[in-house]
């Protein structure tokens, strides 16, 4: 089975407001992504919450998700990426990290990653949009013990890194994989463009 792991677990100091509950379209940011993943040819989805974890699973309480806590959450997104992959059942194959503030990725990014990791022997499947590297990223189960003890403070780049063979990188054509919500600025532009 391969995974939707969706990181939904940060406080959104620079944004001033719990982002994920911003409005998006009809929905909310954090709805607009679980609804790509369930769109998606995932199997299956996963939401790890931490910071406002009750406010969000409310908003996500008719979506047929499963829920993770990360309670170490202050400690930045590789904390939660660990929760993610410590919450995953034994069966799964792989894990297509998505970021709970890119509300604008379409399921079709996904679905290349999930039809790319079936038809090539790699490990680690990055969306490219105009030369660059974004998010979501997929990620095989093999790597569950070695993600579980990175070094916080540097993140999954360390992943990256130590294993440059084992990457397959996928052009497509969304620059959405190109952007997240931080700062007010940014949910204007996205808000505005949906």
């Amino acid at each position: 089975m391969i995974w939707a792991v969706i990181l939904a677990a940060g406080e959104s100091r620079r944004m001033g407001t719990q982002k994920l509950l911003l409005p998006f379209g009809e929905t909310t940011v954090i709805e607009a992504v679980v609804r790509a993943a369930l769109d998606s040819k995932v199997d299956a989805a996963l939401v790890v919450l931490g910071s406002d974890r009750n406010k969000v699973r409310e908003a996500l309480r008719s979506y047929p998700v499963t829920f993770a806590v990360n309670r170490d959450f202050r400690l930045g997104m590789l904390s939660s990426i660990q929760a993610g992959f410590n919450a995953l059942p034994g069966d799964a194959e792989a894990a297509v990290l998505l970021l709970g503030d890119q509300p604008a990725i379409p399921s079709g990014v996904i679905d290349d990653l999930v039809c790319n990791f079936r038809e090539n022997s790699r490990g680690i499947v990055i969306p490219v949009h105009a030369g660059r590297r974004g998010h979501p990223v997929l990620v095989t189960a093999a790597y569950k013990q070695e993600i579980l003890g990175l070094d916080p403070s540097v993140g999954l780049r360390q992943l990256v890194r130590v294993h440059p063979e084992d990457i397959l990188e996928v052009e497509v054509s969304s620059s959405a994989v190109l952007k997240d919500m931080d700062r007010p600025e940014d949910y204007k532009k996205l808000a505005s463009r949906r």
